[in-house]
């Protein structure tokens, strides 16, 4: 007789690891100064430097995380500079 095939256990599924809500600010460079603010309600991102008080806001999905709206900040500020240095 012979014996019954166990089903193997399915892989552990992988974690994934926690995105940071806090960063540096792009104009004191004070580390873990801006804080970003999801507002689904309204669907509004910002994203605020507690030490020098300049803050961002952009339009967000379902799908945006506190990274995009600062990477978009970042992304901003470096146009703008590029923008600065064409003109002049």
């Amino acid at each position: 007789m012979g014996k019954r095939k166990s089903r193997a256990k399915p892989p552990p599924k992988k974690r994934m690891d926690k995105l940071d809500t806090v960063f540096s600010c792009p104009f004191c460079n004070h580390g873990t100064s801006v804080e970003c603010r999801i507002d689904m309600k309204n669907l509004i991102g910002e994203a605020v430097c507690l030490i020098c008080q300049e803050s961002f806001s952009t339009t967000i999905t379902a799908l945006t995380e506190a990274i995009d709206i600062y990477s978009e900040w970042i992304d901003e500020c470096e146009r703008v500079n590029n923008l600065d240095d064409d003109g002049a």
